[in-house]
């Protein structure tokens, strides 16, 4: 204990001059990030507040309700919600398998040479810009759908094709953070593993994965909270008008969907459907929230440690 003490003390003595200024400034991009956090959530509470207090709105009504018409007074945050959760719901069918299987991939399989190509071009997926993707998903996604379903089922606009387009649009984060989940399992593992006669995709399916699922579990819920945050995908290939419907190939609007639409209209900030855009934004706040608690008590509860 001394000893460490010692080493301690005789490390802060030899720090450079430059180092003070380095940590301060470290300090200072921490506080600043945590007051910002803190800055944003006090004003969405402060205008959430406020649009509640008013009398065109009911807390129950609010939670309860299915249709979101703010000119006729009718606030049901369900029908955004849904077309939230459906576009998410494709989103992950896309994202989910195929990222895993590329993280098995180029963990498990790849050489270090087709590794070192290879992620490179799948992370360049990361790298377009969102209103390229709600284009892709408009001009490219729902024209396939209506020819494999029918024009006369499948509508211009449409949660079904938002959803598959974010897919591939998430599919580099959930790769790229699997692939970091399973390479932190000790190749002791696999050799123990290929010393018991296991071929190559029963010890990554039956070891690897198992000794890295917090990790992999991290990513899915971190992939599912990037899903429903996704604003130009679904604002421009979704539709721009809430409906609570289930028919994935429906028109319906999105949470991030409808902020944007609000946001960018003619309104006066004091209108009433421009205040209902921080509650939104709030009630988006709080899921994400949330969700990445989830993640970390997920991650401190099945996080396995290697010496």
């Amino acid at each position: 204990m001394n000893r460490n003490s010692d080493i301690q003390r005789s490390i802060r003595r030899t720090r450079r001059p430059g180092e003070r200024l380095i940590e301060v400034f470290l300090r200072f991009c921490g506080a600043l990030s945590v007051f910002t956090t803190i800055g944003i959530v006090v004003i969405l509470a402060e205008e959430s507040f406020r649009f509640f207090l008013g009398p065109e709105v009911s807390l129950i009504e609010y939670f309860t309700t299915t249709m979101w018409q703010p000119v006729i007074g009718k606030f049901g945050i369900w029908s955004l919600v849904n077309a939230t959760l459906t576009t998410t719901a494709f989103a992950m069918l896309v994202a989910l398998p195929l990222g895993i299987g590329a993280a098995i991939y180029l963990s498990e399989y790849a050489s270090p040479r087709r590794r070192e190509v290879l992620k490179p071009i799948l992370e360049v997926l990361a790298g377009i810009p969102t209103v390229v993707y709600g284009y892709f998903a408009l001009t490219f996604m729902t024209p396939l759908l209506r020819d494999i379903f029918g024009p006369d089922i499948v509508q211009i606009y449409n949660t079904c094709s938002a959803g598959l387009v974010m897919g591939i649009l998430i599919l580099p984060l959930v790769a790229s953070m699997a692939e970091d989940a399973l390479n932190t399992v000790p190749n002791s593992l696999r050799e123990a593993s290929y010393g018991l006669g296991a071929t190559k995709l029963e010890t990554a399916i039956h070891i690897v994965f198992p000794a890295a699922i917090s990790g992999i579990t991290a990513a899915v819920i971190v992939a599912i909270s990037r899903a429903i945050g996704e604003t130009m995908i679904v604002a421009i290939a979704a539709g721009a008008g809430p409906a609570f419907t289930f028919n994935p190939f429906a028109a319906a609007e999105t949470m991030t969907g409808h902020i944007v639409r609000i946001s960018g209209g003619d309104l006066s900030y004091q209108s009433i459907d421009y205040k209902s855009i921080f509650s939104i934004a709030l009630l988006l706040f709080l899921i994400t929230l949330v969700l990445n608690m989830i993640s970390r008590r997920i991650v401190e509860k099945y996080r396995e440690e290697y010496e």
